[in-house]
């Protein structure tokens, strides 16, 4: 619903103020958004998200056949591969699951600039967000472990939320895992050289966060934690 100018709202009232008289009505399109959500993620069963950068690359470029590796002995574990849906990393993911047989979901979001879904992903399993607040309640609730292949601020964005929210408790502990130690190093120095040393986290904090390039170690140590937990949601 649109302000329009004969609309009966008292003159001095600014747009932005008559916009916000809406709000409520979009608890509808959130409410939806969450439903269609819960009742796809529940069937999809123990799944570990996989998240990178979405520029397309080389073929033999290192870290995308990496991820079809990685998400092809994950799924040969046991478990589904959750990804946000597009092109690059996610879909590296996405094919290796659905090569490998296991199931393939995308929880995609919709961005004026944001390429076609990738075609890997199963078709019961394609949701389309228009809320990037509801999209990764979907990821921090069912995924069993978080991978974070290079990437750009929507890996960073995955990132930080899983250890914020596993740093205060607000979900259970699952393995965070950063793939690629050089291109992850530089940010770890920092956060030890400035956060670390402005008492702003606890060394603690860095036994959240597992680097290694290693799949096989990888997939023993997602696997392991799932077989602890025994829990297919985090909260």
């Amino acid at each position: 619903m649109r302000y329009q100018p004969n609309d009966e709202y008292p003159a001095h009232l600014k747009p932005h103020k008559i916009g916000h008289t809406f709000d409520a009505w979009r608890i509808f399109r959130i409410m939806a958004e969450f439903v269609d959500g819960f009742e796809t993620m529940t069937s999809l069963g123990p799944s570990v998200a996989i998240f990178g950068s979405t520029n397309p690359a080389p073929k033999d470029y290192h870290y995308y056949n990496m991820t079809v590796d990685l998400a092809r002995k994950i799924v040969q574990r046991g478990f589904g591969i959750i990804t946000g849906g597009g092109p690059g990393i996610m879909e590296c993911a996405n094919r290796g699951a659905r090569e490998a047989g296991g199931k393939s979901c995308g929880l995609c979001i919709n961005l004026p600039s944001e390429a076609q879904p990738n075609p890997f992903i199963d078709e019961k399993y394609h949701l389309s967000f228009r809320y990037f607040f509801v999209r990764k309640v979907m990821f921090t609730r069912y995924a069993k472990a978080f991978i974070a292949m290079p990437g750009g601020f929507g890996t960073l964005d995955e990132l930080f939320e899983a250890l914020t929210l596993i740093q205060t408790g607000k979900i259970k502990f699952f393995p965070v895992y950063l793939v690629g130690k050089d291109y992850w190093a530089p940010l770890l120095a920092w956060m030890k050289n400035t956060l670390l040393a402005a008492n702003n986290i606890k060394q603690e904090d860095f036994d959240l966060i597992r680097i290694s390039d290693d799949i096989d170690e990888i997939v023993d140590g997602i696997e392991k934690h799932y077989r602890q937990a025994k829990s297919l949601e985090n909260f």
